[in-house]
């Protein structure tokens, strides 16, 4: 599984991902901190990767496409601490897994939603 954090995704949670044995980059790391949500939506399609995002915005890009890729996680949390985000992540994963790489999901303190693509 490969993730793409965007940018208001901490560097510590992609870290963190990483010492799991994830294969993710951030946004800032590929100088790409300015990219259009489509474009970062394009880019994601391309590497394959499931975008990490706090962006409620890719929901509706997702639907008004009706891609079936790629997969996008959007975190809809109160504590957004690096250590939080990526212990609440694990668990979804963990929970979840391959059926993630067909849908996108968002995820809340208590619970997630999963829904197949496309929207």
């Amino acid at each position: 599984m490969k993730f793409l954090a965007d940018m208001g995704v901490s560097p510590l949670t992609v870290q963190l991902l990483r010492q799991q044995g994830y294969d993710t980059v951030h946004l800032y790391e590929q100088g790409l901190e300015r990219l259009l949500d489509a474009l970062i939506l394009e880019k994601a399609r391309q590497e394959e990767r499931i975008v990490l995002t706090f962006d409620l915005d890719f929901g509706d890009l997702l639907a008004a496409s009706s891609a079936l890729l790629p997969s996008v996680i959007i975190f809809r949390l109160k504590n957004t601490n690096p250590a939080s985000v990526g212990a609440r992540l694990l668990a979804v994963l963990a929970e979840c897994g391959e059926d993630l790489e067909a849908g996108a999901i968002t995820v809340d303190d208590i619970r997630y939603r999963l829904r197949r693509l496309p929207i």
